[in-house]
């Protein structure tokens, strides 16, 4: 005897504007429940203190969400100049700051190069990354 699915039996790809603070989870189960989705899933996490859009599955779009995955994907930031913080974003007790006044759009635009293309990121500090278990 097989049970019988909760929620509806609706189909397509929303694509969502999450806004800061919510985790993708968080937005995921926000849509899954005001639509009554039987099944829901997300292309990808983006960090709660990042806004944008957020392409969410529902019912058999879940099948190409890991093509969706695999897509390429832009990103734009904003970010303050001349602080250090403890859990290295904005959300950290700053620690440090330095001037950052005689820094010019030439010298910003100079550097930009080195953080275009394929990059290893270092995951910050809090971070969901778990390695080893911790």
């Amino acid at each position: 005897m097989s049970k019988k699915p909760r929620g509806r039996a609706i189909n397509g790809i929303l694509l969502l504007d999450k806004p800061i603070h919510w985790s993708s989870n968080d937005a995921l189960q926000k849509v899954k429940r005001l639509y009554q989705a039987a099944k829901a899933g997300h292309t990808g996490s983006l960090d709660p203190l990042a806004s944008g859009m957020l392409p969410i599955c529902l019912g058999e779009a879940t099948k190409i969400s890991a093509y969706l995955l695999d897509a390429d994907k832009t990103y734009r930031f904003k970010c303050a100049l001349g602080k250090k913080t403890t859990t290295g974003d904005a959300e950290g007790e700053v620690t440090q700051t330095r001037p950052y006044e005689h820094v010019t759009r030439a010298d910003v635009e100079r550097i930009l190069p080195q953080f275009s293309g394929a990059l290893m990121q270092i995951p910050p500090m809090y971070s969901a990354l778990k390695k080893d278990g911790k």
